[in-house]
């Protein structure tokens, strides 16, 4: 059975990619991180990003593997962006078609 986490910022599917669909496989964690590309990312900062999942998952290792289970590592997740966020890290997207600011607003330098 296909099992999902869908935050705002973060889905995780127990599935894999083929041909750019999803493929159910209990045994694999697939990660979609800011879909929407609510934000601007380095490689730095998402490579931060896959192994915070990374460690989460580690740090699940021999618990049941169900929905609540993977809420919390994306629910985990979404707090390590909002650090990211706030770190100046990332930053908003402004050319995104989704502008809520749903992390907080953003911050302009002052002059």
């Amino acid at each position: 059975m296909l099992l999902k986490s869908t935050t705002r910022h973060i889905q995780i599917y127990t599935a894999e990619i083929q041909n750019d669909e999803l493929v159910e496989n209990d045994q694999l964690l697939t990660i979609d991180v800011d879909p929407d590309n609510e934000f601007n990312w380095t490689e730095a900062a998402l490579k931060k990003v896959y192994q915070k999942f990374d460690e989460l998952v580690e740090a699940a290792n021999g618990e049941d593997l169900t929905e609540y289970n993977l809420r919390r590592i994306g629910s985990d997740l979404e707090h390590f962006l909002r650090s990211l966020l706030q770190s100046g890290e990332i930053s908003y997207n402004l050319n995104s078609r989704v502008l809520n600011y749903s992390m907080g607003l953003p911050r302009v330098a002052a002059e």
